[in-house]
């Protein structure tokens, strides 16, 4: 077997790495990744370089891991500052280190892209270990392994690496045959206030368009950034993607990309972005340049919903955070990281400390699971 290191994804057939991703999912696409890296997303500006791994066995790619080289822990969404903090009140550098994620993207799925079969098993277990050897022999401070699945997380496990458990609210369909119908199994006072915040949307005199990628043009991916800008723009942030960004992965991914666009007469005022995969939907971007009472939770919930429900998708992963959706019935759901670090000492304190934070992080969704919106049968 051949390990390759690629510094592009334009350096790997695209054919070769999207036979290795299972269930059609959008962010560790060839599409996906190499957009990010051919429209100013990456390298020096944000401290994120590509440095993908490849297991080859007579020139065939078996194995696939998207890895990046870091000088900082920005667009990660899985939080070490505390971490490096430590690592420089002792007078160790934290950084550069490495991470395998989807940048900027808090979706868990494969993070290990492989083969079926006895091959692609094995491919996949030379890659860890060919990450964690050039991790030792690069001299980075740590390798880290952000949103993985169930899969990824106990090969990880078996390679000595320790978990770190986090937690997001997503939204399972249990074969509802509409939106009402999925309002109808939540508690009077919950479905009282989703009718409530649509009303009030439909009042405002909006109208809601859902596009998919392809029918996203020019100007409109230009609106789009628009308003994708004008939310860091209020929360004195960076927009790290660019508008060739959305138009390259609009045209590429075509209905896997879908935009809510919200039209006030001849002008549109907000815009949401999602993705999706075979089985599931994504929430990622939001913004508006005009308030309107209840059209962040339309645009970003509710029309995602009635896709799902309309297109018979598992699960709405609509992002990191927000204690705000359990209301609408999105429940507590772990998410997990994998992580080494190359100093001995800090890698079993650390290790400690995530098993103290995963018991906390377990009774708070616990917490939070009692207070679901969903009536009692």
């Amino acid at each position: 077997m051949e390990i390759r290191v690629a510094e592009s994804l334009d350096a790997v057939d695209p054919v070769a790495w999207n036979a290795l991703v299972r269930d059609d999912d959008p962010f560790v696409s060839h599409q996906f990744l190499a957009a990010l890296e051919r429209h100013g997303c990456l390298g020096e500006r944000f401290g994120w370089w590509p440095r993908h791994l490849l297991a080859y066995a007579d020139g065939v790619l078996l194995a696939a891991v998207p890895r990046y080289l870091k000088n900082n822990s920005y667009g990660e969404l899985v939080f070490d500052w505390a971490w490096a903090d430590a690592y420089q009140r002792h007078g160790l550098p934290y950084y550069p280190k490495e991470v395998v994620a989807v940048p900027y993207t808090p979706a868990s799925g494969q993070r290990i892209l492989s083969a079926p079969g006895a091959a692609g098993e094995a491919a996949a277990d030379a890659l860890v270990s060919a990450a964690l050897v050039q991790a030792r022999e690069s001299g980075v401070s740590s390798l880290h392994w952000l949103f993985v699945n169930e899969e990824d997380r106990r090969r990880l496990r078996r390679a000595g690496l320790f978990e770190r458990t986090g937690y997001q609210f997503h939204w399972h369909n249990r074969g509802w045959a509409d939106f009402d119908e999925f309002l109808g199994s939540l508690s009077a006072k919950k479905r009282k206030n989703i009718r409530r915040e649509r009303r009030l949307v439909r009042d405002a005199g909006v109208d809601l368009e859902l596009r998919s990628g392809q029918e996203m043009d020019d100007r409109l991916w230009a609106r789009f950034y628009d308003f994708y800008c004008a939310t860091f723009s209020r929360k004195s942030g960076i927009p790290t993607l660019s508008q060739d960004f959305f138009r390259a992965i609009g045209q590429s991914l075509g209905s896997q990309v879908l935009v809510v666009l919200v039209r006030r007469g001849s002008g549109y005022i907000a815009g949401a972005l999602m993705l999706r995969s075979e089985r599931a939907l994504y929430g990622r971007h939001w913004g508006a340049i005009e308030r309107v009472d209840g059209l962040h939770f339309e645009a970003c919930y509710y029309q995602g919903l009635e896709y799902c429900l309309a297109h018979g998708l598992e699960r709405f992963e609509p992002g990191a955070q927000g204690e705000f959706k359990i209301s609408r019935g999105f429940l507590p759901t772990p998410t997990w990281s994998c992580h080494w670090l190359a100093h001995p000492e800090f890698h079993a304190a650390i290790d400690r400390h995530t098993r103290q934070e995963s018991e906390f992080v377990e009774e708070y969704m616990a917490d939070l699971g009692a207070r679901s919106p969903y009536r009692q049968c």
